[in-house]
């Protein structure tokens, strides 16, 4: 223990040491290794295969829950940070629940033959849509071949040729009888290219010239012109009534092939009729198609051949493919319900879309080329999506919601959907939605949709939480398993007891806690890959201990570029840290660094200055907007302890200010506040601080230490500067005592502080801190309220006492507007 005594007539101090008591922590504190004896085995080849979701019981029953309550809006949120394996998780129980659950129906598109523009869903049973398909492929084939025949037939042709005979004798017989007339009044009737005309003729039927009919008197002449306009009359008034016979006619004949492709369609049809007479749906459809095949039986004509009477060639290049069956869901080679996850959830990926084709200039389409989503996919079953991947595509979100909500799947397209495009389109009829929605995203994503979107909560009532890690009590041998049954799935090496155990060790290290295990499942299949190949590197059967530890240092090794350089920078004086001798107002904090997969220690200089003022402690890094908010409510923290516990019978006399030197970048965070209190308080005592040790610790207002992150990363980050430097023994780091349990160091740390090189201690409050740091007891309130003159907190008050007498002094002689002024300037 070191005291100050102040001389009574030359007013300096001297230091006198006494031993004080402040034990570093034993090397059994800084690293909690795996007990072997709950490993009975020589390798994991020996252990049994055990669910990977292992320590996810609480997601898990949320899982469970959701995927068996079918009600609207219990859709399934699951959140972990990416690689905790929770899509493998949920995919497993889906799979496992949908194992339990017969196929969905089957469902088709198929041509609306009352408005082409809005195709018809079909439902049907699991798997008949393709059978559906080939039974209207197969109708039609067989209806292409039955039809020319029918057409082609000796009755048809017989019934056609007396049809049409009748028509031409009736005509001929009319203007038979014309001509008939004709001849007995003495005119000659002729048929001229443009009609037919009529002329005079003598008793010989010879027509007569004009020279010959002027001679007739005229009477004569009048009776020939009037017998010719009667049969002129006449004649007009045959030839109205012949397109209407002809009209009659083509009636007849049309009702003629309309019986005959009643005889073959209906012959053909009624077996499929038969086949369908339980789905009402599929029936009204056949209905639909047998009255369109009638109304268009000249489509089955084959090209080439002589045109039936009445009957026009088709015109479209597939006539027939207004009866395919365009099926959008098929479950034939299904035994149990859908498991759909979709990897590129965009707005045609999840609703379906519609194609068009390029056809004589122009964009065509038809219900053919209706295209089914993930949707359409996953309906009757389950649909996993990736949120984050969900909400980068536009509108993707929005769509899915409403769908949700509407309960059927509309496609349209995204053009149309907005309004951008006004052309018009296909409008499939909707198909009624029933499925079960999960969501894998991380837990940010989760909170922001639950404060941001009013309807989240609606659609998504069971949020499922993944964990990162898992207690290590009494889990060693279930952890082996885990460890078992990845390096089988991933085809590895077994793994031997002793490289379980730096596994186990490794888990708790990257996790910050000696007392929980990792389940992390992407950052253990890259640890277990990784040693897998520098054990065939290294010729080994199984993955050793060696091994393991051999990928974890080669991965450190391709990431700490920055650190290095950043050592090299304080080892070569680029960047200043001291590891030896006492320094006012100085002392070496401890932060973090997280470069992407790598995180390590860095040692900062935290100095402090302080003056006459009126209780202000100035955050430089704050002033110039590098001070993070957190990192600036530890130093309003510290200031408001400072005030307390020593101003409290006198004004607060005080102007302090706080940096973090050669600091170029962001401050956040309040894990350095204890140290910026003991800098502060440093330079307030003119108490000379150690700078072989580094601290790290929050601090609270009532002057007890709070634990931190990153512990171990920052022992070690003082370690490696010292150890560059040279170990003297006297070396070590302070931590807040509330992170002992936070403690797996690296094996050399843990060697040094155990031979006694390096040491570690734990504080809890910031009187420890003092007295590790000055060498010097802190001291305790007596019973008038002060502390002994001769420890570092009596220092501080009679500082502060100096600092309010100072004050009154100069106030008394100025007149206090003046003091005023000046204390305000030291606050800003």
């Amino acid at each position: 223990m070191t005291y100050i005594n102040r001389h009574p007539q030359i007013g300096f101090f001297t230091l006198s040491f006494h031993p004080m008591k402040h034990t570093p922590l034993s090397s059994l504190q800084l690293y909690k290794p795996c007990n072997l004896e709950q490993l009975k085995f020589s390798s994991t080849e020996e252990l049994e295969d055990i669910d990977i979701s292992v320590g996810q019981e609480r997601a898990m029953e949320a899982i469970k829950f959701g995927i068996r309550i079918h009600k609207n809006g219990y859709n399934i949120f699951a959140m972990a940070p990416v690689g905790t394996g929770k899509l493998t998780t949920v995919m497993q129980m889906v799979e496992h629940q949908a194992a339990r659950q017969a196929p969905p129906s089957d469902w088709c598109y198929v041509n609306n033959f009352r408005q082409a523009a809005k195709p018809v869903a079909i439902r049907l049973m699991p798997g008949q849509g393709k059978v559906f398909k080939a039974d209207m492929d197969e109708l039609i084939d067989e209806l292409s071949v039955a039809i020319p025949s029918a057409f082609d037939g000796d009755e048809y042709r017989a019934k056609a040729g007396e049809i049409e005979s009748q028509s031409r004798q009736r005509e001929i017989a009319e203007l038979s009888e014309l001509r008939d007339r004709a001849a007995n009044a003495h005119i000659i009737v002729a048929e001229t290219p443009t009609g037919y005309s009529f002329a005079p003729a003598n008793e010989n039927n010879e027509e007569i010239t004009p020279e010959e009919f002027n001679k007739y008197d005229k009477d004569k002449q009048r009776e020939i012109q009037n017998t010719i306009l009667n049969l002129q009359e006449r004649l007009a008034s045959l030839l109205k009534k012949f397109p209407a016979w002809r009209k009659e006619t083509k009636r007849k004949l049309q009702a003629l092939n309309r019986e005959i492709a009643e005889l073959a369609v209906n012959h053909t049809i009624d077996e499929l009729m038969e086949k369908y007479a339980k789905q009402t749906a599929v029936l009204d459809y056949l209905h639909d198609v047998q009255k369109d095949i009638i109304e268009h039986v000249r489509d089955f004509i084959p090209r080439g051949e002589k045109t039936l009477p009445f009957m026009e060639m088709p015109q479209e290049a597939d006539p027939f493919k207004r009866y395919h069956v365009n099926v959008m869901v098929d479950f034939s080679d299904k035994k149990s319900a859908p498991v759909i996850y979709e990897d590129h959830p965009n707005y045609s990926n999840l609703l379906g879309r519609i194609d068009h084709q390029a056809y004589m200039g122009s964009l065509v389409t038809d219900f053919t080329m209706i295209k089914p989503g993930a949707l359409h996919r996953a309906n009757g079953g389950y649909l996993i999506l990736d949120a984050r991947k969900l909400l980068f595509q536009p509108y993707a979100w929005e769509t899915l919601k409403r769908t949700l909500q509407a309960g059927e799947i509309r496609i349209e397209s995204l053009e149309r959907a907005l309004s951008l495009i006004s052309t018009s389109s296909l409008e499939p009829q909707p198909i009624p939605l029933d499925v079960k929605l999960i969501l894998v995203g991380e837990p940010l994503i989760y909170y922001l949709l639950s404060a941001y979107d009013p309807e989240f909560h609606n659609l998504f009532k069971v949020a499922a939480d993944f964990d990162e890690s898992v207690s290590r009590e009494d889990k060693s041998h279930d952890y082996a398993r885990f460890l078992a049954t990845i390096a089988r799935q991933e085809k590895l090496r077994p793994l031997s007891q002793n490289a379980v155990t730096r596994v186990i060790e490794h888990s708790s290290r990257m996790t910050g806690d000696a007392e929980k295990l990792l389940i992390h499942l992407r950052s253990i299949k890259d640890l277990l890959t990784e040693a897998d190949y520098w054990a065939e590197d290294n010729g080994h059967v199984h993955i050793t201990n060696s091994d393991v530890q051999q990928a974890i240092d080669h991965k450190i090794r391709r990431l700490d570029k920055i650190r290095e350089k950043l050592y090299e920078h304080i080892h070569r004086g680029t960047v200043l840290i001291d590891t030896e001798g006492k320094v006012c107002g100085q002392v070496n904090g401890l932060s973090v660094l997280q470069l992407g997969e790598f995180s390590f220690g860095q040692p900062s200089r935290i100095t402090a200055t302080t003056r006459l003022g009126n209780g202000k402690v100035v955050d430089i890094e704050r002033e110039i907007e590098l001070g993070g908010a957190i990192h600036s409510k530890g130093v309003l923290i510290l200031s408001s302890y400072i005030a307390a516990r020593y101003s409290r019978k006198s004004p607060f006399s005080i102007a302090a200010s706080l940096v973090f030197e050669q600091s170029y970048g962001q401050v956040e965070g309040d894990s350095a506040s204890l140290a910026e209190l003991c800098a502060i308080l440093s330079s307030l005592a003119q108490i000379p601080l150690r700078q072989d040790l580094a601290i790290t610790g929050s601090i609270n207002q009532l002057g007890n230490v709070q634990p931190i992150g990153g512990v171990n990363e920052k022992i070690e980050g003082f370690f490696d500067i010292c150890a560059k430097k040279g170990l003297t023994g006297s070396q070590g780091v302070i931590i807040p005592a509330t992170n002992i349990k936070h403690l797996m160091l690296r094996w050399d740390v843990v060697h040094a502080a155990q031979s006694g090189q390096f040491n570690i201690y734990a504080v809890s409050t910031i009187d420890e801190a003092l007295e590790l740091l000055t060498d010097m007891e802190a001291g305790v309130v007596n019973e008038q309220g002060t502390y002994p003159p001769e420890s570092f907190n009596g220092r501080i008050e009679s500082q502060l006492l100096q600092f309010t007498k100072i004050q009154k002094d100069f106030n008394s002689k100025s007149g206090g507007s003046t003091a005023v002024r000046g204390n305000e300037a030291d606050g800003v």
